[in-house]
């Protein structure tokens, strides 16, 4: 059974727990998230939704890659921006970040037909753009098992330029165990969806590369390319989209500060009871809370060129044990280590709330996505060890 619909009105705002949660009023009395464009690489992003309409700035996608950047073929990509920026005009979704803005762009995820895939921009191209453009913040809400090694030099080259990568888990850990790209590339945000409770979604995968949590669960997006109704669901896009608006309030109360800044304050305050050289690996360092870094106007976000993620982004190829073995020029999407510990996510609102590896919920997902960039996951078999590419984490 899928996600039930909710009215387009007023029942939209009043199923966004995680604004409330967030306490997203006393953060807009200090941000916003005015003057920062967030690159929301998706399905497209619909810039005529009520909550949209003068907010998509689809003029400065560069013409090599704006195929389509503003025609949304599942309803996905309209929902992140939604969540990120919307205004909420009209009952519609209010984004986290209602003072940003967004820049669309298409990419071939699930969904989309074989002819149309083919034309869309490939994401190391789209990923190239950005880099270039003066979008702050790129959210990627969607999981590929594909090591693409043109993908990775990519984010490596968008992050040298100053900008901070967020990505989805993703959303088949009740099913499988798998590494997902492009969250577990170095230089890349891997964010987990948590419930109301602060509680890891079942479906939510957990691995070395969970950097943060965000809320994930019981939120509305659009049901479908119609743009008729929301629906009430769940996933790691939701999550990622969550986490993108939270830096984006903490970067337009900071222009001055670097990626590596932002993202510091957000881990430094992250809500977790373990220790912080010990992150989960369900949610990372903790739960998102943006309210503890713009209440404190005189927060140290550390150096400006300390990478806050050095040891995760310490790139290396791993066997099943964690164990290091020479390299390989063939890539893997083949998960390195099993889950980690849990923990407690410590709410925004200063509760504890106990994480596991399961909320107990139904996972039918109607967000989940796969990149389909004509390639199959390819599996690196030597001496019948799998092994992966992937970020060094925790002691590994």
């Amino acid at each position: 059974m899928g996600p039930a619909p909710v009215a387009v009105a007023a029942d939209a705002q009043s199923e966004q727990w995680h604004l409330p949660a967030m306490k997203a009023e006393e953060m807009w009395k200090v941000s916003t998230g005015e003057g920062v464009k967030v690159a929301v690489v998706d399905t497209g992003v619909n810039p005529n939704t009520p909550a949209l309409k003068g907010k998509v700035l689809s003029a400065e996608v560069p013409q090599s890659v704006s195929y389509k950047a503003t025609q949304d073929y599942s309803g996905h990509g309209t929902s992140m921006a939604e969540l990120i920026a919307g205004s909420g005009k009209n009952g519609t979704l209010k984004g986290l970040a209602p003072g940003a803005e967004i820049v669309p762009y298409r990419v071939a995820l699930t969904g989309l037909d074989e002819a149309e895939a083919r034309k869309a921009p490939h994401l190391a191209e789209i990923l190239r753009a950005i880099a270039d453009s003066d979008a702050k913040i790129v959210n990627m809400a969607f999981s590929s098992r594909v090591d693409h090694p043109g993908v990775r030099e990519a984010i490596k080259y968008a992050h040298d330029k100053g900008k901070l990568l967020i990505a989805g888990t993703g959303n088949d850990a009740k099913e499988t165990k798998f590494t997902g790209y492009p969250a577990a590339y170095p230089y890349v945000v891997g964010v987990a969806a948590s419930d109301e409770t602060g509680t890891v979604g079942e479906f939510s995968q957990h691995g070395n590369y969970v950097d943060l949590a965000a809320p994930g669960l019981d939120i509305p997006t659009w049901c479908d390319e119609k743009f008729r109704s929301y629906c009430v669901g769940e996933g790691t896009s939701i999550s990622t989209a969550i986490a993108s608006a939270s830096a984006a309030l903490v970067w337009s109360a900071h222009p001055d500060w670097t990626a590596n800044q932002v993202l510091n304050s957000l881990v430094e305050t992250a809500g977790r009871d373990w220790a912080r050289d010990d992150p989960s690996t369900y949610l990372g360092y903790g739960l998102i809370r943006p309210r503890k870094v713009l209440e404190n106007r005189n927060f140290d976000p550390g150096p400006a060129d300390a990478d806050p993620l050095a040891r995760e982004n310490a790139v290396g190829l791993l066997d099943d044990e964690g164990n290091s073995v020479k390299p390989s020029s063939s890539p893997s999407a083949v998960p390195s280590k099993g889950p980690g510990k849990t923990g407690t996510s410590g709410s925004d609102s200063d509760t504890d709330g106990t994480s596991a590896a399961a909320s107990g919920e139904d996972s039918s997902d109607h967000t989940t996505l796969w990149v389909t960039l004509g390639a199959v996951a390819a599996v690196l078999a030597v001496g019948g060890g799998a092994f992966a590419v992937i970020r060094s984490r925790r002691g590994a």
